[in-house]
This record gives C-alpha cells, sequence and structure tokens, in this order.
C-alpha cells in the first residue's frame, strides 16, 4: 500500500500542467484579494493602521494564511505542503540576525552622514521610565529596550508575520518555484508581496510622510529586493518559519527600534524606515548576494505530490 502510495502520489505530480498551475495561483490572488478587501476597507475607512487597537491590520496580515489554506483545500493539496516543519534550525537562525544586520548598516549610514540623528533624547527618556527602575541612565534604558524588543519583542511580532507568510512563503514562493526559475520566482512574489500593500500605503498612514510616489517606490525596491532573501531561504531550508523570523525580525527592528530612536536632521524621511532610500538601497545589495547563490537551491518537487486522498 505505501509503495503504491507513493507512485500515485509521484504520478499526481507529474501531471501538474500548466494550467493546473496558473489556475492554483489564480485562485489564490483571487482569494487574498477578496479577504483582504474587509480590511482594506476598514483600515482606510478609519484612516490609520491603529485602527481598532491595531486588530485591522492582524486581520489583514492574516488574509495571505487563510488565502493559502482555502486554496489548498479547493485543490485537494495537503496543508502540510506549506512547509510546517522546522528545518536546520542555522537557517532560522540566520533568519533572525539577518534583518538586524542590513538594518544595522542602513542606520548606521544615515547616522553617520548626519542624514539622521541618534538619537532622540525624547524616546530614550520615554523608554527609560517605562522600566520604572528609578532614574536609570538613557543609554542604559536603550539597551534594555533592546534586549526585550530581541527576545520577546520578536515572539509577539512572530504572531502577526505567521499569517502573511503561510501565504508568501508557504504557498506562494513553492508554488511558483515548480514552474520559474529563482530569479522569476524571487521577483513576481516580490512584487505581489508589493502590491498587496499599496491600498494601506496610498489611502491610510503606512508611509513617512513623503510624497505618495517616492514612499511607493522605495518601498517596492526594499520589498522586491528583500523576497531575494525570503525566498533563497524558504527554498533552501524547506521551512516557512525562515520567513516568519525575517518578517519579523525585519518589522520589529526597523519599526520600533531604530526608527524611533532616529532623530529629523531636515531630509530624514526620506532615508529612513521602509519608504526610505537607506534600506531600498542596501536591500539590493542583500538581493545581489543570495541571487549569487541561487545555484545551491534544491530542485523543487511537484507541490501535487502533496495532494490529500
Amino acid at each position: 500500500m505505501i509503495q503504491q502510495a507513493y507512485t500515485l502520489e509521484r504520478l499526481r505530480g507529474a501531471e501538474m500542467t500548466g494550467t493546473e498551475f496558473r489556475k492554483q495561483l489564480f485562485t489564490y490572488l483571487v482569494l487574498v484579494l477578496a479577504f483582504s478587501s474587509v480590511f482594506y476597507f476598514l483600515i482606510i475607512k478609519s484612516g490609520h493602521l491603529g485602527g481598532a487597537g491595531g486588530g485591522y491590520v492582524l486581520g489583514l496580515m492574516w488574509c495571505p494564511a487563510m488565502a493559502a489554506m482555502v486554496t489548498c483545500k479547493l485543490n485537494r493539496r495537503s496543508i502540510s505542503s506549506l512547509g510546517w516543519k522546522w528545518g536546520e534550525t542555522r537557517y532560522q537562525v540566520a533568519s533572525y540576525f539577518i534583518p538586524l544586520l542590513y538594518a544595522t548598516i542602513a542606520y548606521v549610514i544615515v547616522w553617520i552622514t548626519g542624514l539622521g540623528g541618534f538619537y532622540d533624547h525624547d524616546v530614550a527618556a520615554r523608554i527609560a521610565r517605562s522600566f520604572g527602575l528609578g532614574a536609570i541612565p538613557q543609554w542604559a534604558g536603550i539597551l534594555l529596550y533592546f534586549v526585550f524588543a530581541a527576545t520577546t519583542g520578536v515572539i509577539r511580532s512572530c504572531a502577526s508575520a505567521l499569517g502573511e507568510e503561510i501565504g508568501w512563503r508557504g504557498f506562494l514562493v513553492p508554488h511558483l518555484a515548480q514552474r520559474l526559475s529563482f530569479t522569476q520566482t524571487a521577483f513576481l512574489s516580490g512584487i505581489i508581496w508589493s502590491l498587496w500593500h499599496y491600498p494601506v500605503l496610498i489611502f491610510a498612514d503606512y508611509n513617512s510622510g513623503t510624497p505618495t510616489w517616492y514612499g511607493l517606490s522605495c518601498f517596492t525596491v526594499m520589498v522586491v529586493s528583500g523576497s531575494f532573501v525570503f525566498a533563497w531561504m524558504r527554498l533552501k531550508s524547506g521551512s516557512l518559519w525562515t520567513g516568519v523570523l525575517l518578517h519579523a525580525s525585519h518589522n520589529l527592528f526597523i519599526q520600533q527600534f531604530f526608527d524611533p530612536l532616529t532623530t529629523n536632521t531636515g531630509k530624514t524621511a526620506y532615508v529612513i524606515s521602509e519608504f526610505g532610500a537607506a534600506l531600498a538601497l542596501v536591500s539590493i545589495v542583500f538581493a545581489f548576494y543570495f541571487w549569487r547563490r541561487r545555484g545551491e537551491l534544491p530542485q523543487p518537487v511537484p507541490q501535487a505530490a502533496a495532494v490529500s486522498v
């Protein structure tokens, strides 16, 4: 029976035609848009990402996951095909530190050049007071804040990042990799990922206050470049958890550590955050590094081999 099941699955894998590939991709994208449209409306109606105490954003971030699971169900694919296994720990550790590395490089450049200042003393004072330890030095408060952000903060960040990553790296990247090259897979998944953010970037307050065209451009370059890192780690490790850690680490360190501590020296909004030039340019370098290592990736196994019967 085991041998018969294996042969049947292999035959089904071989029958993943271009039509079936496009059908599953189309189904997934339509479902992502359908689920997301509810939260797009709520966020845009409220005017900001903090609507419902952040509940609207959390709901939006879980729409790719819901779309992936429904797509699997409709196409009789096992949910296990989404990459739940942990994989080699070294890839998970690397995924945690990579965003911290590229963010540090970008912001140190900003601080050294004077395009932004380090550090915002008002923010540092509030951070120090928040620990309730009395009159501790601001540098000690920043250090404690970093320690807690890098540990418990990342754990909380994973809860929201998981929703996106089940969809983008659990389903989309491996599916694209069945018939596309690594370059095409990383680029296309990055374009889709960036476009998905556009409604809240254009019509809500998910921006840094720069002109919309500028923020969109920098954000798109950063996301598409980052997708080369995300896709490489997902395909190399076979685990969607690399994407979860990359995503959680990126969101946490940039949005909650580096951005708040950077002071405005005039044109700072044009270089920091996910909508500035610094991260976009550094992300291109990281994308090129992982693109050069595309030959190390294993050959894809047809996803239809994971059909649930």
